[in-house]
């Protein structure tokens, strides 16, 4: 069952106490965050590791040096992958207008970077103390301007397209073809195909290839050679895993995991 977490913005007669809240917590490898939700909006920044976000909807991944947007009340779990380093600011909900009301990893820019570790420095940023209302300013600012990554993966809806999401999700290297996939959850190809494309917006082939490089990312993350991840993800070769990874983020699974600035 999923816990809604109270206010970290107001006290318990409602009060307002500040616009931003920050936490910051180191975790190891393997930990999990229970399904939860909070009454505000969330930026979740990865400054080490890797974090991966699941909703009834979907997952995200969050690389090093990326965030994730997590709209008020919207009920998630969190897995760590590798060593991770955690900075999260919690923001009064409608503060950062322009931003959609749905979950999405963001680049996050040098500036926006030393943004959040300052502001992660303060407990609380209330408005109304001008030091603090000049850092709360800037980072409704740098999230104006933010780029999305696809670093997503939907689910769909439909229990029959769900039997295939979930065979693929305990084995994302499986090499069975889709129509060798539906003959075990009870449902023809072209249907699956169909289902697929109406719920996920994704044909059924690219988001499989999604499902991959999102598992490649995660065993990365854990410690795993490249090589290893390659075949584990479900790719002929190392070279083919690096190709496919390139072609998707700009830049090669190692470069992009140490930094996530630099491209090739």
């Amino acid at each position: 069952m999923s816990h809604k977490c109270h206010s970290i913005l107001r006290g318990k007669n409602g009060r307002l106490l500040a616009e931003i809240a920050s936490v910051s917590a180191d975790l190891p490898h393997g930990h999990v965050i229970p399904e939860h939700s909070h009454p505000e909006d969330q930026l979740l920044f990865a400054l080490q590791g890797v974090m991966t976000l699941r909703t009834k909807q979907g997952v995200w991944v969050v690389p090093p040096m990326r965030a994730l947007w997590i709209p008020a009340d919207t009920p998630h779990a969190v897995s760590m992958s590798g060593q991770v380093s955690m900075r999260t600011l919690y923001f009064l909900p409608k503060l950062c207008r322009t931003l959609p009301p749905r979950c999405f990893v963001m680049n996050v820019s040098p500036l926006m970077k030393e943004l959040i570790l300052h502001a992660c420095r303060f407990s609380k940023l209330d408005g109304r103390r001008a030091a603090e209302r000049r850092i709360v300013e800037l980072l409704i600012d740098q999230l104006k301007e933010v780029e999305s990554v696809p670093l997503q993966l939907p689910h769909p809806m439909d229990s029959r397209a769900r039997r295939v999401m979930r065979t693929l999700f305990e084995n994302p290297g499986d090499q069975r073809t889709l129509e060798q996939l539906c003959k075990d959850c009870g449902a023809s190809k072209r249907t699956v195909q169909r289902l697929f494309l109406d719920e996920t917006r994704m044909t059924f082939a690219r988001w499989r290839q999604q499902l991959r490089l999102l598992h490649g990312m995660q065993l990365l993350a854990s410690g795993e050679k490249v090589t290893s991840v390659s075949f584990e993800a479900g790719y002929a070769s190392t070279s083919a895993f690096i190709s496919m990874f390139r072609k998707q983020l700009g830049t090669t699974p190692t470069r992009y995991l140490k930094n996530g600035s630099e491209r090739d």
